[in-house]
This record gives structure tokens, C-alpha cells and sequence, in this order.
């Protein structure tokens, strides 16, 4: 397909500058540190796709060491799918989002579960009151920065808070001025 696009050419050239495996940068690690949701694709026994949404405190997901990354799995809906299918299909893909600058890194590797505890508790956020019940770990194996054309940007309501604040400070301000001069006045 891409012959018949026209773009075979230049992915070539990317594919031949790659190496066996991509090694994540701090460009690519602070991003996936200052994360507070991803999606995570697995591999049924079956060969059919699953996706699931993993959210947490921003930070949650993170860098173990070299190409490791990973989080802490949190109490759920008990359907262990993502830890059955990793059981049979350690492949995954993570699909990462930030809306607002609209940019999106696409992470794929190998995933296997942990229920040692010393994986589990390296990976709880400080100060977070969900339960872990396991440690998902993933040995990444390639990565790729997606092009932000169709990316709409959506803001959290932090975000949009932090972007509003002052406009309110100002309208709280201006409306503490009125009822002084109105004060004055009488």
C-alpha cells in the first residue's frame, strides 16, 4: 500500500535507520512520566484485539530501568482480562495521549504480570488509595510519534481550571472593586 501511496521511499529509509530495538529518550520517557491515562491493546487466545483505558495520578506509569517501563495494576472490575491475555500473548501496544499539546506516542513490547510485592509497591504512586493487585511490567520493543493533524485538543478539568483562574481572579476583583465604590458612593 504504501508502494502504491507513494510513501514507500521514505519509510524505507526510516526502517533502515532503526535499529532492533527503539531505546526510549527522555523526550519519550517524560512523556510517558507525566502521563495520567493511557490505552493498552492485548492479545486474546483467540487473536482478537482488546483494548482497555488505564488512568491513574499523572506519573503512575513509568520507567523501571533501560526499556522497562510499568505501573501498578488497581483493583477493578475483576475481569483480569489484560493479565489473561498476557499469560497467553505477552505482545501489547500502548496508546498515549496529550490532548492539549496534541501529541501521541504509540509504544509497543512485550507485557508480563507481576504479583511480587516489591514490583507492586515500586510502582504505587505515593499517597494513592486504590488497591494494586499486581504490577503490569513491559519490555519495550519499538515506539512511534504519531503526526497531531486530526488530534482535537481536550483539556482535564485541572487543566482548564489553571487556564480560567485568572479570568476569575480578575471578575472577583472587579466585583470586590464595584461594591467598594458602591460603598464610597453612599
Amino acid at each position: 500500500m504504501q508502494a502504491a501511496a507513494g510513501s514507500r521511499a521514505s519509510h524505507a529509509r526510516m526502517e533502515a535507520d532503526a535499529g532492533p530495538v527503539d531505546v526510549l529518550t527522555k523526550r519519550e520517557l517524560d512523556f510517558i512520566a507525566a502521563r495520567d491515562s493511557f490505552y493498552m491493546a492485548s492479545v486474546s487466545e483467540d487473536g482478537w484485539p482488546y483494548v482497555q483505558h488505564r488512568g491513574g495520578p499523572r506519573g503512575f506509569i513509568r520507567q523501571i530501568e533501560g526499556n522497562r517501563i510499568g505501573f501498578a495494576d488497581y483493583r477493578g472490575n475483576r475481569q483480569y482480562l489484560s493479565a489473561a491475555h498476557f499469560a497467553a500473548d505477552d505482545r501489547v501496544s500502548l496508546f498515549m495521549m496529550d490532548y492539549p499539546n496534541r501529541r501521541r506516542l504509540k509504544i509497543i513490547g512485550h507485557a508480563r504480570s507481576s504479583q511480587d510485592p516489591a514490583d507492586i509497591a515500586a510502582l504505587m504512586p505515593p499517597d494513592y488509595s486504590a488497591e494494586p493487585e499486581r504490577a503490569f511490567l513491559i519490555d519495550v520493543i519499538g515506539f512511534d510519534w504519531n503526526c497531531p493533524q486530526h488530534i482535537t485538543p481536550r483539556f482535564t478539568e485541572a487543566e482548564a481550571q489553571r487556564a480560567y483562574q485568572p479570568l476569575f481572579d480578575e471578575i472577583a476583583a472587579l466585583r470586590a472593586r464595584i461594591i467598594q465604590l458602591e460603598g464610597t458612593t453612599s
